[in-house]
Parts: structure tokens; sequence; C-alpha cells
């Protein structure tokens, strides 16, 4: 497999070209701001694009030009980047993940699942925690937890979700999602999902210790991709967890979704 790698000087970037050789993928160029992609979509398989959110309508321009596969790991999206993406999805086949690892979309499929068996009793609250570099707040991956609950619980998640609480708030609404956003040393990434009812807590937990988890999961969603027609698929449609209709329906469709 051979692999455009777009930001290829980030966190992730850096992980997905040391992880290539374990999956048998060969990064042809790794580019950074200031690079012309067009100078080497030709040479390319799949396109892995880890940069910046404002780069992804010139990505997915020189993906459509080159009627290349493409793999968002960006963050950050606006509503109308996020709606370029979807275009651009009906041309070619795109993989939008807030995540790559199979623990965090094991984490999606159990939280559907515990929000549909404890009903509404339960309150819900996030928490995430990252490094300190990270720019943007809460995680993707925290805002697709948060959609999946509102999608759930039918929750509007403009309305629904709550960031972070301070002075006299009052009493907790039912129809709320707590989000809190934790920043601090070098914490790859870790997300708990807490449901706290009467006389008793779940917690949904996790942690992860290494890149390495995220970037063997995007080259493994890349391989998946290639074959595949035109359309907006998911890292849930990678590993074959299936969502309830209502989830599967309506995921990704909130501001700024993906980590």
């Amino acid at each position: 497999m051979h692999v455009l790698l777009v930001g290829g000087n980030g966190r992730m970037g850096q992980a997905v070209s040391s992880a290539a050789a374990a999956s048998d993928a060969t990064i042809v160029a790794s580019l950074n701001r200031g690079d012309d992609i067009d100078d080497h979509i030709e040479n390319c398989d799949v396109v892995i694009d880890f940069s910046r959110a404002g780069a992804i309508e010139q990505i997915c321009e020189a993906c459509l030009r080159g009627e290349k596969p493409l793999v968002v790991g960006t963050t950050g999206h606006s509503d109308e980047q996020r709606a370029f993406i979807d275009q651009s999805a009906q041309s070619i086949p795109i993989i939008l993940s807030p995540n790559f690892s199979v623990g965090i979309n094991t984490l999606f499929w159990l939280t559907q699942k515990a929000a549909e068996l404890l009903g509404p009793d339960f309150d819900l609250e996030i928490v995430e925690m990252h490094h300190r570099s990270k720019k943007d707040a809460p995680s993707g991956t925290a805002k697709r937890l948060a959609e999946i609950l509102s999608e759930v619980r039918n929750l509007d998640y403009d309305k629904n979700v709550a960031h972070g609480r301070a002075g006299l708030v009052g009493k907790r609404p039912r129809a709320q999602i707590g989000m809190h956003a934790i920043r601090g040393g070098d914490v790859i990434c870790d997300h708990t999902v807490m449901f706290a009812g009467p006389g008793e807590r779940i917690e949904l937990v996790h942690k992860a210790t290494s890149r390495e988890t995220f970037a063997l999961g995007a080259l493994r969603a890349a391989r998946w991709l290639m074959d595949k027609p035109p359309g907006l698929y998911s890292m849930e449609d990678v590993l074959g967890l299936s969502l309830s209709p209502v989830v599967a329906a309506s995921r990704g469709k909130s501001n700024g979704v993906f980590h």
C-alpha cells in the first residue's frame, strides 16, 4: 500500500510514518505546510491526512482530481468544511473518524449500549484529558461520545451539552450531558463516560499509552478503504461494529466533530 501522508511532521504524522513498515505500507511522500499535494497524488494508493482543519478543501480537491481514497484524522472542522467533506464523499471514498483506536471505537459501541440499557434515570458526564499542546477542546473523541449519548437520549447536542460548570448554576437538568476537558503534561488521551444513577455509578474508561495504536488503526482504515465505492465511512465500518439505526444515521452531524 502506497500512502501519501499529509501532516507528516505532526505527532500523529510521525507515528504513522513509524508504524508503516509494520502494516506493509510505504510512505511515498510526507507533506507539510507549503508542500504541493498535486506533485505526489499520482504516486499513491490512498491519502492519510493528519494536518490541520484549514487544509481539508485543498486535500479533498487533490484527491478528487486524482481519484484517490482519503482518510481524514484532523480536528475542528467548521460546518462549511464538514459540508465540503460530505460533498467530496459523493465522488471518492472517505473515512472520517475522531479516533482510529480499536479500543476507542469499542468504547463508542459500549457507550451506546449502556445508554440504551440504563435509560434516563442515569445522569451523563464525559471527562477527557490530553497533553498540554492540544489546541482544541473538547476532543473530537469526546464530542463523538456526546453525540452518541445525544442520539440515544434524543437530545440536541448544541442545546444539551454543558461545557464545564462555574458559579451558581442551579440544579443539574436531567436532559444534560456534562463535558469536561483537562489539559496537562504529555497525556496522549484519556476518556471517561460516567453514568450516575440513584445509588450507583458506572464508568467506561479508555486510556491511550501510545500513539502507535492510532497510527496502526489509520493504516488499517486506509487499506480497508482502497477498494470501497464513494461514500463517507467511519472506523465503525472498518471494524464491523454495528450501531443502532438512529446512531448510525445521524453520526457526525454536530459542529466540529472530529479529534
